[in-house]
C-alpha cells in the first residue's frame, strides 16, 4: 500500500468524528444505544495545501488520481498522530496565482485487514 506524499496540509485542518451507534427509542420515553460494527468511530479530514509550488500540486494530484477514490494509503494526520488507512474520493485543485496551486481534499479513515 501506498504512503500520502510528506507535504503537510495547511493549518486549519478540521477533523470530523461521527460513531455509528444504533438507536432504539421505546414508548415510555426511555432509549438504548449501542455501537455498531467493529470500528465505529472512523475519522474524516477536511484539508487544504494552500498556495503551494505547481510541483507539489502535481505531486498530490498524480498520487490521488492514481488511487482514483478507491485504493486505500497511508496517511498520519496532523498533531503526530500515527499512521492510518486513508480514502480520497473527492479533491479539488484551484490555480490562483502564477506557479501557485491550492488543493482542499477530503479523507476518510477506513479499515482493512
Amino acid at each position: 500500500m501506498a504512503t500520502f506524499p510528506a507535504i503537510l496540509p495547511s493549518y486549519g485542518a478540521q477533523k470530523t468524528s461521527q460513531p455509528r451507534v444504533r438507536s432504539i427509542q421505546y414508548g415510555d420515553g426511555y432509549s438504548q444505544r449501542i455501537r455498531y460494527g467493529l470500528n465505529t468511530n472512523p475519522k474524516t479530514w477536511d484539508l487544504t495545501w494552500q498556495n503551494i509550488s505547481e510541483s507539489n500540486a502535481d505531486t498530490i494530484e498524480t498520487f490521488l488520481d492514481a488511487r482514483g477514490g478507491a485504493e486505500s494509503f497511508y496517511w498520519a494526520p496532523p498533531g503526530g498522530e500515527t499512521s492510518a488507512t486513508w480514502i480520497c474520493r473527492q479533491w479539488n485543485k484551484t490555480i490562483p496565482y502564477l506557479n501557485r496551486a491550492t488543493i482542499t481534499a477530503t479523507f476518510v479513515q477506513v479499515f482493512e485487514p
